[in-house]
């Protein structure tokens, strides 16, 4: 049984891993952290996490980047594992949680879906294979509560697929304002917000004469939640490090 901890627990993510968790016979929430605490759920929920001391084997945030510093305080001083499913992060609160790492397990993943994964897994194999004679672009769409444009998704594939190719990209988000024709070594990255839209990312490779594109839709926050919760049995007694979906995926 891993016994978790959810942080952000009343906002729409932490509710949809509450009823995940209910139906799994594996795991439970054995308590909740939230600023917010007007919502019942069958476990207690505290707004200051050292108000809690019981027993768990995990901590999953999916809050507010603000809360980084608290949390991995909180995970370090009871050397818990933590999820980090939080987007929006600094390159400073990348390198506090690189930090924490030394002394606790860290598991930090832009997009907790294993099917997103796996589309960064055939974005960089085709970035590989195309490169030099195809165009990349990326593009995202999210509802229209969504605060961080681009995504930390979009990012993370622009990312890996920089990490594939033998140049250095340059990222471009925004060409209303550049009047010149588009660079070879450029990943386009475009921000769409509109709607109730949970999550479509879309990566194109334009050539002559051709297009490819790969493409992953989320169609409710479900699989966030399911990859979530994979993560937390996942992390139950590992060792200090960081941790991916990568690490999860060749687990399974």
């Amino acid at each position: 049984m891993t016994k978790i901890i959810m942080n952000g627990c009343n906002g729409r993510m932490g509710q949809a891993i509450t009823r995940l968790v209910s139906e799994d016979a594996e795991c439970e929430i054995t308590a909740g952290f939230d600023v917010n605490d007007v919502i019942s759920n069958a476990y207690p929920v505290f707004k200051n996490p050292s108000d809690f001391s019981g027993e768990a084997d995990v901590v999953i945030d999916f809050s507010h980047p603000s809360s980084l510093t608290g949390i991995l305080d909180y995970c370090k001083t009871r050397k818990l594992p933590v999820i980090l499913a939080t987007t929006g992060y600094t390159a400073e609160q990348k390198e506090e949680m690189q930090a924490a790492a030394a002394e606790i397990p860290v598991f930090f993943s832009a997009n907790m879906s294993l099917g997103i994964n796996l589309l960064i897994s055939l974005a960089k194999t085709a970035a590989k294979l195309l490169e030099g004679s195809f165009d990349i672009e990326i593009v995202e769409r999210h509802h229209n509560q969504k605060l961080d444009a681009p995504s930390g998704t979009a990012l993370a594939i622009a990312d890996a697929i920089d990490e594939t190719l033998s140049y250095p990209a340059e990222y471009t988000f925004d060409r209303h304002g550049v009047r010149r024709k588009r660079k070879p070594t450029e990943i386009g990255i475009h921000a769409v917000r509109g709607g109730t839209i949970v999550g479509d990312h879309n990566v194109i490779f334009a050539g002559k004469d051709e297009v490819i594109e790969l493409k992953h839709s989320a169609y409710s926050r479900e699989v966030f939640a399911v990859g979530a919760v994979r993560a937390a049995k996942f992390m139950k007694g590992k060792a200090p490090g960081m941790y991916s979906m990568n690490d999860l995926i060749a687990e399974l």
